[in-house]
C-alpha cells in the first residue's frame, strides 16, 4: 500500500483543539509535507467475478461525521478532539472516502456496480452510508503511537419498494508504526481498506440473496 502521499512544503506540526473540553497539544514528528491523499486501494482479486457484477446499486449521498468532514486530519484523545496543524488532506475527507469506496467496489470480484442517483433506472438497490468515525485515536495518551479508526453504518434498500434488504456496521482500525504524520496516514489507508473491502463484499452477497441483514 503506497500510503497517503505528500504534495507540499515542510512545516512544524502541532495540534489545535476543536471541541470536547479544552485545548491541548500533540506533536507528531515534523515531516516535509503538508497535503496527503487517501490511497486505500485493495488489489483486484484474481477470481472470476460473481453474479453481483451484473447488478447496479445506487450510492446515495454519504453522511459524514461533521468534525471529520473537512480537509483537516482529525485526532481524538480521550474527551478531546483536535486537528493536526500544518498537515491536511489534499481534498475534504468525504471526497477521499467516496473515491476509496468506488475503488473498493471496482476491485472486488463479488461487489455490484455502484452508480450515482439517476444513473441506472434498473438498479436493484440503494446503498446508504453513514461515516460515524474517520479519525486518529490516541487511546493511551498524546505522546503515544496512535491508530486510525473508521466506522461506517450501511443500509441497503430495495430500489423499488424501499424495503430494507440489510443493515450492518463496518469498522477498520490500524495502528500507526510511529507518531509521525506519514505513518498516521498510512494507518488511514489500512483502516479504510479494511472497512470498505468488507462493505463491498457484503453488498454483493446481500443483493444476490447470499447475505444476511
Amino acid at each position: 500500500m503506497t500510503g497517503m502521499r505528500n504534495t507540499a512544503a515542510a512545516a512544524a506540526l502541532a495540534l489545535v483543539a476543536v471541541s470536547l473540553g479544552g485545548c491541548f497539544s500533540l506533536f507528531p514528528k515534523a515531516e516535509p509535507s503538508l497535503l496527503y491523499r487517501l490511497d486505500a486501494n485493495p488489489p483486484a482479486a484474481a477470481t472470476a467475478p460473481s453474479p453481483a457484477k451484473g447488478i447496479d446499486v445506487i450510492r446515495a449521498r454519504i453522511e459524514f461525521n461533521r468534525a471529520a468532514a473537512t480537509d483537516r486530519i482529525l485526532t481524538v484523545t480521550g474527551g478531546q478532539a483536535a486537528y493536526i496543524a500544518g498537515s491536511r488532506w489534499v481534498s475534504p475527507a468525504p471526497v477521499l472516502f467516496e473515491e476509496a469506496l468506488e475503488r473498493a467496489f471496482a476491485n472486488s470480484p463479488t461487489a455490484p456496480r455502484l452508480t450515482q442517483l439517476g444513473g441506472a433506472s434498473g438498479a436493484r438497490a440503494v446503498l446508504r452510508l453513514t461515516v460515524d468515525n474517520f479519525e486518529t485515536r490516541y487511546d493511551n495518551g498524546p505522546e503515544t503511537i496512535p491508530s486510525a479508526y473508521v466506522r461506517v453504518r450501511a443500509e441497503l434498500l430495495d430500489n423499488r419498494t424501499r424495503a430494507l434488504l440489510g443493515y450492518r456496521v463496518f469498522e477498520g482500525r490500524a495502528n500507526a508504526s510511529d507518531n509521525r504524520v506519514s505513518a498516521i496516514v498510512q494507518a488511514y489507508d489500512a483502516a479504510t481498506t479494511q472497512a470498505l473491502s468488507a462493505l463491498a463484499d457484503w453488498t454483493g452477497a446481500t443483493v444476490t440473496g447470499a447475505g444476511t441483514a
